[in-house]
Order: C-alpha cells, then structure tokens, then sequence
C-alpha cells in the first residue's frame, strides 16, 4: 500500500496551485490551473475538486489543506472574507467540499499558509519572529511571534496588506483607502507604468533604465510599509513571496534602503529581508503542514 499523503491547495486571484504531498513534506505530484473568472465561490469549489481528482485520482491523501485570502472561522472551516474574491462572504467552503472530495479539509489564510510552509522547509525555518508578506494580485500576510503563528481575537489578524500607507490613496476591497495592497500588488506595479509584471522584470535584467527605475519606486513604497511592520513586530525576518517576489533582486535593495531611513536602529537590530526560499510553493506546502497539524494529530512530528 503507498504511503499516506496529504493535497495542499493555494487559491489565488489568478491561479490555483496544488500539491500532493508525503507527511514528510515531500512533493509527490503537483496541478495547477486558472482560477474560474469570476472566482465565485461556487466555481472555485468544483475546480477544486475536479483538480483534485486530477492530482490524486487513487485517492491517496485522506486530508486536504487550502490556503485561501482572507481569514477564516475560528473552527477553519468557514472562509469569512475573500475581498480580491466575488461573492465571498461566510462562505462554508469545508462542508461543500468534504461530501464531494470523501476527504477532510481544513482552511487557513493563504499568507499563513506560506509562512508555515517557509518555516517548515524554507527561509524562516529557525527564525522564530518573522513577518511574511505575499506580492501578487493582492498583498496578504502572516505573522508568527515566539514561533507560533499570530492571528489575533477573531483570527483574522495579521493582514499587513491593508495597513495604510497613503490616507487619500486609492480606494481598497477592504474598505480602506490607500492600502498598502494599492501599491505593492500587480495592480499597484501596474500604477506605476508596468502593464506586465515579467516584462517588467525582463526588461530590468536587460538594464533598462526605466524599468529599475519603476522597481526602485515599488521597493520604496513597499519599503514604508515594512517600515510600520518592523515597528510593529519587530521581527528577526521579514519575507517577501508572492508572484512578484521573483524580480525581488530588481527592488529589494530599494525596500531595505527604505528600512534603514525609517526605522531606528534598536527596531531593526539583526533584521533580514529577504526573498521566500520556496517561491510560490510556499502556500500549498504549508497548507498540507496545516491539515496533517490539524487532521492527523496521531502524524509523527516533523522537523522544522
């Protein structure tokens, strides 16, 4: 008989990314596939079993973690708001899926997810205070303090995407109006003048000038917003993963500049930033850690 398995899910605004995994973290197999447009909730629930089905059609993982953006119920079953996402609101996304999937699933804010599965098997594996930011059609997030994983009262905190960085920017899903997420998203990098963010990068690698000159002032305005988050948490490590995180050598030496001016240097003593190791494997990777965390208690633990 094979090896138990476990499917890892990472549901983003454009993509859904699925990984069949062994419980000690290694990739068996792996599916993706655009997300429905629109991303209703009822859409995105049959691409998810049908890209089930297609990953693992002997049924070898019993459990199935997903990692969607936004915060979840208390009991990780319920997706409470997806703002990038039409329609979500209490949406209970484990109870449609189960009787559909014959398996158990459990939920979790996609920015948590990759900063499990980082702390698990990537960049922030030995850090214990690490802020995590995901760069991609929003801008999501995860923290963890004293190496557990800080979701606040309701569970629904650490969204570092929607702190504000400019009080008559641009309205934001949330409610808010110049968000962190206006500026440092694809569609903040496409106010900058980029329509395509691998152009972009492309172009950069080639010395355009206008190209770095563009991924300079994303880095700054991406830079700020850190700052408020190292004042905040004061972590050992910051991430940065998401789609966009793939040019980070083209605006990551802007977003420290932008840290070391902002931030007094007691907040920032030993701070690193850097890219996520795992790149846009860090969701579904930590998905699966969170669904054989919660749904196979009897597992035998993992290194981190």
């Amino acid at each position: 008989m094979p090896d138990p398995c476990v499917i890892g899910v990472d549901l983003g605004g454009t993509a859904i990314k699925l990984g069949l995994f062994s419980l000690e973290g290694v990739l068996q197999a792996e599916h993706q596939r655009p997300t429905p447009q629109p991303a209703t909730p009822g859409a995105v629930c049959m691409e998810i079993v049908e890209a089930i089905g297609v990953l693992d059609p002997d049924g070898r993982a019993s459990v199935v973690g997903i990692g969607l953006p936004g915060p979840m119920d208390a009991e990780a079953r319920i997706a409470r708001v997806c703002i990038n996402l039409p329609g979500w609101e209490e949406v209970p996304l484990a109870a449609w899926l189960e009787p559909r999937l014959n398996r158990r699933v459990t939920l979790a804010n996609d920015g948590n997810c990759a900063l499990v599965g980082e702390a698990w098997k990537g960049a922030a594996s030995g850090f214990d205070d690490v802020v995590l930011l995901t760069l991609g059609t929003g801008v999501g997030g995860g923290v963890m303090l004293s190496g557990e994983l800080f979701t606040g009262h309701h569970g629904a905190a650490a969204e570092p995407g929607l702190i504000t960085l400019f009080p008559e920017g641009p309205a934001c899903n949330s409610g808010n109006r110049g968000s962190l997420e206006q500026f440092a998203s694809i569609t903040g990098l496409q106010r900058l003048g980029a329509d395509d963010p691998a152009a972009l990068a492309a172009a950069a690698s080639r010395g355009d000038q206008d190209a770095l000159a563009i991924w300079d002032r994303y880095g700054e305005l991406l830079g700020t917003g850190i700052s408020s988050l190292v004042y905040l948490f004061t972590p050992q490590l910051v991430l940065l993963g998401g789609g966009l995180a793939g040019a980070s050598a083209h605006f990551l030496p802007a977003v420290r500049r932008e840290v070391m001016s902002r931030v007094q240097a007691i907040s920032r003593e030993g701070l690193q930033i850097k890219a996520c190791a795992l790149g846009n494997g860090a969701g579904r990777l930590g998905a699966a850690r969170l669904a054989i965390q919660r749904l196979l208690p009897s597992a035998p633990p993992q290194a981190g």
